[in-house]
């Protein structure tokens, strides 16, 4: 299944967590981390994994965790009530690098035996920019191995990290710190032969604001957004599907070069295509599939 809407939820409230279900999702992040006051984090455990057992069929909407940080003892808890209630994964906050990844990694094929679950079955998401020093290793996740299911970003915690008083220019877009994190994100996941998940869009009644976003990220390789609001949703699924147009397209660069085998260069309505455009096309099908 293609991740195209990653919807945070809030792991202490039953209410949103039913509403969540209804929003349409490809993904509901179940958050036990930031959405989570400290003293509401052990009943947001078993709340989380209440509803993971109540919903153990996930063929439209996956049902993955946000944990706290992994080298704190909330990870280690969280960890313990979700695990074996067999989420779809874990959205692993604030790493360094890929060893905080592997480290992980390592955990849940532990767990997995522990609860004789099938091994390999969780997966991984990083949100790989939250720290300084993660800026500086974001080509390295070809390493994780095969539980690592994409990269995505943030610019909150780095820009609390670093002392930045904003991130955003006056017209809403990212200052150059974080757009470079933006770009890294992208490119380090696909280094890594994952796909990149763009970050979320703050302003809940912006709906143009967001939809130029979703826009944006697609046109740049992104392959899905998070979410923060379930009205968030459906513009970016929609976003997120290859149109009409570059399907048609794609389509017609496909059967351009299967007409053509042993060709690397052929043209189309006047403009050179090589193998690269053949690369995307397929991947853009691959998509709508």
């Amino acid at each position: 299944m293609s991740l195209r809407s990653l919807l945070f939820v809030p792991g202490d409230s039953d209410r949103k967590l039913a509403r969540g279900l209804e929003a349409g999702a490809d993904a509901l992040i179940l958050d036990l981390e930031d959405a989570v006051a400290p003293e509401h984090k052990a009943a947001a455990r078993s709340r989380v994994r209440e509803f993971l057992l109540a919903h153990p069929e996930r063929r439209s909407t996956q049902l993955w965790v946000r944990i706290n940080p992994f080298d704190t003892p909330e990870s280690e808890a969280d960890l313990a009530a979700v695990v074996s209630a067999c989420p779809d994964g874990i959205l692993q906050p604030k790493i360094t690098g890929a060893d905080d990844v592997i480290g992980l990694a390592s955990y849940l094929e532990a767990c997995e035996s522990r609860h004789h679950l099938p091994p390999g079955q969780l997966r991984i998401l990083p949100v790989a920019t939250e720290t300084p020093a993660a800026l500086f290793a974001l080509g390295g996740f070809a390493r994780c191995g095969p539980r690592l299911l994409g990269l995505t970003w943030g610019a909150e915690d780095l820009s609390t990290a670093v002392g930045a008083t904003g991130n955003r220019e006056a017209d809403g877009r990212w200052t150059q710190p974080y757009q470079l994190a933006r770009s890294l994100c992208l490119f380090g996941a696909n280094a890594a032969g994952v796909p990149a998940f763009d970050t979320l869009f703050v302003e809940l009644r912006n709906a143009a604001g967001l939809r130029a976003s979703c826009v944006e990220g697609s046109r740049d390789g992104f392959v899905g957004k998070l979410a923060i609001h379930p009205d968030q949703v459906a513009i970016i699924n929609e976003c997120f599907m290859p149109s009409p147009e570059q399907l048609a397209h794609a389509r017609r660069v496909v059967e351009l070069f299967a007409t053509h085998p042993g060709v690397a260069a052929l043209s189309l309505e006047g403009k050179m295509l090589d193998i690269p455009h053949l690369r995307q096309a397929q991947k853009i099908l691959a998509r709508a599939r």
